[in-house]
């Protein structure tokens, strides 16, 4: 059974994911960019629940 992931934490995420990117984030952005992510993972949490049949085949692929 798999285990059920943490919920979502844009606060730590910023927090930790900056300083790995190589990004120095004046304290003063962190709310914005923050509700930046809310807003991407609920958007996110959209797609991954949105239900799919095994039986559905890729969409084609089409190449100018």
């Amino acid at each position: 059974m798999p285990e059920t992931p943490p919920p979502f934490d844009p606060d730590a995420y910023a927090a930790l994911a900056a300083p790995l990117l190589g990004l120095a984030l004046d304290p003063a952005w962190m709310p914005p960019v923050t509700a930046n992510l809310r807003v991407l993972a609920a958007a996110a949490e959209l797609v991954a629940d949105f239900p799919l049949p095994d039986a559905i085949e890729a969409a084609p692929r089409f190449e100018a």
